[in-house]
């Protein structure tokens, strides 16, 4: 599938600060990837070299075929960290606007503003000024300003921020539509359940550095998985089950322990379940969990930034 986005060994340096190192990645047409990594690990300097607002010290960046993406802005969807809209504008006004610096004519603007606002719970709101309205319903403009002119490369940077949960679960729905129809959608978000929940790719980078470029399941796949067993429990003994490691024992209501394990280097936990069950522990729960994207992003990340 086409690249719609193309990092190959980029670099950026402010001075004798290196904000991004060496970083490639693809992000191809009609995907959904997830940008994440920890504050200050690089992804805003990136965002900004990506969208030509600063050039990189070293390599290469294709945007939609630009190497520049100032040259294609037409094309391209941005919303940024920092929420900013002309707070007596309306809201009908202010997408109207916004979307004519992108190419679309005044009337066209207009309509497809006053379109998208009725299909997003804004058409009561739409003449009202924006200083009026709540923080939720402001960022849903500026959000649906970065929209209006169908952008082949969208770029949210931390868009569920603000957001009621009934509001994020509309925007997960947006961001699908928008791939559905062919569009590239690159996002960043300390929200480990939305990318999860959303992409089919995720690039996780550490102190400007790439730790990982891949599937969400391979993400999860760096994490261990965790065995939680309830009862009246040893931990020596739990300790002395095949296969676990770093136990973590805490006092249940009622009496009894709850110990949570690490399973080792993938051992099955039938294994332990097996010795339980022969050295007669009396066990009430037995749970195996699977490592989410948010434990993948705290082992990958704490590694790259240990490096």
């Amino acid at each position: 599938m086409q690249a719609a986005l193309r990092l190959e060994g980029v670099t950026k340096r402010y001075g004798d600060f290196e904000a991004v190192r060496d970083l490639s990645f693809e992000a191809a047409q009609g995907r959904i990837c997830g940008f994440l990594g920890p504050n200050g690990a690089g992804k805003t300097s990136t965002i900004r070299m990506i969208l030509g607002l600063v050039e990189p010290t070293a390599g290469r960046i294709s945007v939609l075929g630009a190497p520049d993406g100032r040259l294609i802005r037409e094309k391209i969807g941005f919303l940024p960290e920092e929420r900013g809209l002309y707070r007596r504008m309306t809201p009908i006004g202010a997408i109207a606007f916004l979307s004519s610096l992108k190419g679309l004519s005044t009337g066209e603007a207009k309509r497809r503003a006053k379109q998208l606002l009725e299909a997003h719970g804004l058409g009561h709101a739409m003449n009202r000024q924006i200083r009026s309205l709540s923080k939720g319903m402001a960022q849903k403009v500026q959000l649906l300003s970065a929209l209006t002119h169908e952008p082949e490369l969208v770029i949210l940077d931390e868009p569920f921020s603000g957001l009621d949960p009934v509001n994020q679960q509309e925007l997960e729905t947006m961001i699908r539509g928008l791939a559905q129809r062919g569009a590239t959608v690159l996002f960043s978000t300390h929200v480990m359940q939305h990318a999860e929940r959303l992409c089919e790719q995720v690039v996780l980078i550490a102190k400007g550095r790439k730790v990982f470029d891949g599937r969400v399941e391979a993400a999860r796949a760096a994490a261990p998985r965790k065995l939680v067993l309830e009862g009246a429990l040893d931990p020596g003994q739990v300790g002395a089950l095949p296969g676990l490691a770093d136990l973590v024992a805490e006092p249940l209501e009622g009496g009894g322990l709850k110990v949570t394990a690490t399973l080792v280097n993938g051992a099955p936990a039938q294994d332990a379940l097996r010795a339980a069950f022969a050295q007669g522990l009396d066990i009430t729960r037995f749970e195996l969990k699977e490592p989410h994207l948010h434990d993948a992003f705290i082992v990958l990340t704490s590694a790259g930034e240990a490096a």
